[in-house]
């Protein structure tokens, strides 16, 4: 049998999930009334019911987000969530906290959040015998590492394909306690990382001011779908919750397209789920919300990866300014620009800056504020208002369901049926007397194309048949309502014979592969203890929400590296280094100061607040 693999999707509501159905996702990830890491998209019950009845219809999975830490008081709320969960059939839940292991649930599928720590091989193996169906891998994985995991834990891989990066291990930021008491393992990220820090070294001096330095590029390993897939990943997952349609429609349709290619004519993989997309754009990922791209880690450290010109959209580059000739700019490749278009590009103070197209003709763009910009300066456009308006039109992305249709008669009269491509079939039959045609003309043509009328449906017929042993006669009037009632009919038929996977939880004893665990596990609840402890952990360290030491803990510790963005890195630029930074390196915005310490064994960064006390390593 085929593997199959998967374009999961985004869908910050009940609208944007339909739209990525429409669009070609395979499955949805949706957050749910409450303990999502995104508090800005939560979903009721009722409109997660509709989607999932929406995505069964064409086999594509819903999949729920509950993938906060959880507190004790919260517990039961999140039990009884999780069984109103499981009525409505959705197809698994994406979780964080293990306190939902210990809990009283019905047979739900688990998956386990990139937030669970999914970076080494031995612990994911302990996830699939826990009772994970699939984990969401570190998106700071490299291909050779991915592989080792897929050999070892034989358990579903999930990996990001597209969208926002978070610049610290698989969320595991605490940079929003310590500066707000705002928990982004809670779900209100304040993105420190985005805003603008002053570089001081170890002398005191500036060595940069006022840039993002933690802010990095979106992440883009669309061209690695082949390898990655062969390493062992199944479902491709687009970051972005919280973006709006026209981001989830482009980003979906582009993968489908992309994916689609690679599937063609494969023996070993096929795609997840059913029907045929058509769109009336031309999707790039360029085109919408993106800080320029990166494939982070996935081919090991090679490239910069920080934007730290701007945390906002760069968008779709356009070309350089020639110059600017009275009130309008004359731009390379100006003739791409349309009236309402938003552009973007850097000034002499390394910062990102805006301008409105008024009107744009000829090359010439009139701007809403001219501004003195630099020939020679690159122009991006980062809000395409000709492409927006084509993609939010709700027909701009359609997908549908290949049937095939059977007319015949029947003793009575006469019945249609309809075989679709999963191999459903539904039938219908009216009675009618059989009455010639006049002349006993064949009407067969007249019959095919209303047939084929097959409009608002789900459905498209592709193929169909009729078999008279006459050339009988129909009114079109009830060749319509065979139509309309046989297609009502498949839908039931499809709904009801879509299969959700059931999954037991059962307690497991099996020993966890470290013994102590520090803040970093977030354990922030009876029940998450007890689990670790039946499996043989002796020491917990509680939340860092729970025993904060203000001024003195770590906050983040990342792959991302500002010695080698600034081409200081020991290991990666020794032939070019020359004279070492002085350390420590402190990051400093307003009142917010923090140090940075460098493991140069694993590669890592870590992010002190400014009275902690480290030692410096030796490159």
């Amino acid at each position: 049998m085929k593997k199959k693999i998967e374009i999961l999707a985004p869908a910050k509501n009940l609208i944007q999930g339909i739209a990525a159905i429409n669009s070609g996702a395979d499955a949805l990830y949706i957050g749910a009334p409450q303990f999502g890491a995104r508090s800005n998209a939560t979903n009721s019950i009722e409109d997660i019911a509709e989607l999932v009845k929406y995505a069964h219809l064409f086999n594509a999975q819903v999949f729920v987000v509950i993938n906060t830490i959880l507190y004790d008081n919260e517990l039961e709320t999140c039990r009884k969530m999780i069984w109103d969960l499981y009525e409505i059939k959705v197809d698994a839940l994406i979780i964080q906290d293990m306190a939902i292991f210990e809990m009283d649930l019905p047979p739900i599928v688990l998956h386990a959040s990139t937030q669970s720590n999914n970076r080494d091989a031995d612990k994911i193996k302990f996830l699939k015998d826990a009772g994970i169906k699939r984990v969401v891998l570190a998106r700071e994985l490299n291909l050779h590492q991915i592989k080792e995991i897929s050999d070892t834990a034989d358990v579903e891989l999930e990996f990001f394909v597209t969208g926002a990066l978070c610049v610290s291990f698989s969320g595991n930021c605490y940079m929003s306690v310590a500066n707000g008491e705002r928990s982004a393992n809670r779900g209100s990220c304040a993105q420190n990382c985005r805003l603008p820090y002053n570089l001081i070294d170890g002398n005191g001096d500036t060595l940069i001011k006022n840039s993002h330095l933690l802010s990095i590029k979106d992440l883009d390993v669309s061209d690695q779908i082949p390898n990655l897939i062969e390493a062992g990943i199944c479902s491709f997952k687009i970051e972005g919750r919280l973006k709006d349609v026209v981001y989830v429609k482009n980003n979906v349709s582009y993968l489908r397209q992309k994916l689609d290619s690679f599937l063609e004519g494969n023996e070993k993989y096929t795609k997840a789920s059913s029907g045929k997309c058509t769109y009336t754009f031309d999707s790039s990922l360029n085109r919408t919300f993106n800080r320029g791209y990166t494939d982070y880690f996935v081919n090991e450290r090679h490239q910069s990866i920080g934007s730290w010109e701007s945390p906002k959209s760069k968008g779709q580059y356009i070309g350089k300014l020639i110059r600017t000739v009275g009130n309008s700019y004359e731009i390379e490749n100006g003739n791409l620009l349309n009236n309402g278009d938003g552009l973007c590009y850097i000034n002499d103070d390394n910062e990102a800056e805006g301008i409105y197209v008024n009107r744009a003709e000829n090359g010439f763009v009139y701007p809403n504020v001219l501004k003195e910009i630099k020939g020679g300066t690159f122009i991006y456009r980062n809000n395409d208002a000709a492409f927006i308006k084509i993609v939010e039109r709700e027909d701009s992305a359609i997908r549908k369901i290949s049937t095939k249709l059977l007319l015949t008669e029947s003793e009575n009269g006469f019945e249609l049926t309809a075989t679709d491509e999963d191999g459903n079939v539904s039938s219908v039959n009216i009675e009618h007397p059989k009455e010639p045609t006049k002349n006993n003309e064949s009407i067969e043509e007249n019959f095919k194309i209303n047939l084929a009328k097959t409009g608002f449906t789900p459905y498209t017929a592709d193929e169909i048949t009729i078999q008279f042993s006459e050339n009988w006669f129909l009114p079109i009037s009830k060749i319509n309502e065979m139509r309309r009632l046989v297609f009502e009919k498949l839908t039931e038929i499809r709904l009801e014979n879509y299969h959700v996977e059931e999954q037991p939880i059962v307690k497991t004893s099996h020993p966890y592969p470290e013994t102590k665990l520090d803040f970093m596990y977030n354990v922030s609840n009876k029940l998450a203890r007890k689990f670790y402890e039946r499996h043989g952990v002796t020491e917990i360290e509680k939340a860092f929400e729970l025993q904060w030491d203000p001024g003195k803990s770590r906050v983040m510790t990342t792959k991302y590296c500002i010695k080698y963005e600034l081409e200081k890195c020991p290991k990666y630029h020794k032939d070019t280094l020359g004279v070492k930074v002085k350390e420590p390196l402190v990051l400093k915005q307003g009142e917010l100061e923090y140090k940075l310490k460098f493991n140069c064994k694993p590669c890592e960064m870590e992010i002190w607040e400014k009275d902690a006390e480290f030692e410096i390593e030796e490159d």
